[in-house]
């Protein structure tokens, strides 16, 4: 009789633990979508401003907040750029493109500062801005028929403003030990540093 009655006992662990699974999926799943329609939606607005040579992409300031919340973060804002740039005028090698360089530049970001202090933080930011520079700048500069240092000039003015500046402001505000028990408190956690969140 004893093996059914540890059999019964451990069920309801393991329907637990499949259940706490799939909440976790489904907060995933639901980030990953935000992150994709924000995206999508700031340079869908902004488009006067974000799909010239010479931009200033305001949504591009969601890109440090990969370093927060890691994978949701990091494929959304490539679904997100691939989605915005289907609207724009610049074909398949700016939606293409532009995504791989928002996956890229997020994934670097996020392995570099997770759950480091805001110096880390800070070096991935840089290598957001870096990344998105060389990169969209390289086919910008191909597309506009410019040479490859303008194409790299235009997009690291723009990267610097929205990645550097304000990104880095959206970062840090999310890092704020109120904002991530906020969070936490919906089941979001955010990969901040144990130093970081107590000194906030």
């Amino acid at each position: 009789m004893e093996p059914p009655t540890r059999c019964a006992k451990q069920n309801p662990e393991q329907g637990g633990q499949r259940l706490g699974s799939k909440q976790k999926n489904s907060i995933t799943v639901t980030l990953t979508a935000t992150f994709a329609a924000l995206y999508a939606a700031g340079v869908f607005f902004l488009a006067p401003i974000s799909f010239q040579l010479f931009q200033v992409r305001i949504a591009d300031a969601l890109l440090p907040l990969a370093i927060l919340f890691g994978w949701p973060a990091v494929v959304g804002l490539s679904i997100g750029a691939f989605v915005a740039n289907f609207f724009g005028d610049l074909g398949p090698v700016d939606m293409v493109g532009g995504a791989i360089a928002n996956f890229i530049a997020t994934l670097l970001a996020w392995r570099i500062a997770q759950y480091r202090s805001r110096s880390w933080k800070l070096l991935g930011v840089l290598v957001e801005v870096v990344v998105v520079t060389l990169i969209v700048g390289s086919y910008l500069s191909y597309l506009f028929n410019q040479p490859l240092l303008v194409g790299w000039l235009g997009v690291l003015l723009g990267s610097t403003t929205a990645i550097g500046v304000l990104g880095s402001a959206l970062l840090f505000a999310m890092s704020n030990r109120r904002v991530a028990g906020l969070l936490g408190s919906h089941g979001l956690r955010l990969q901040t540093s144990s130093r970081e969140s107590q000194s906030q």
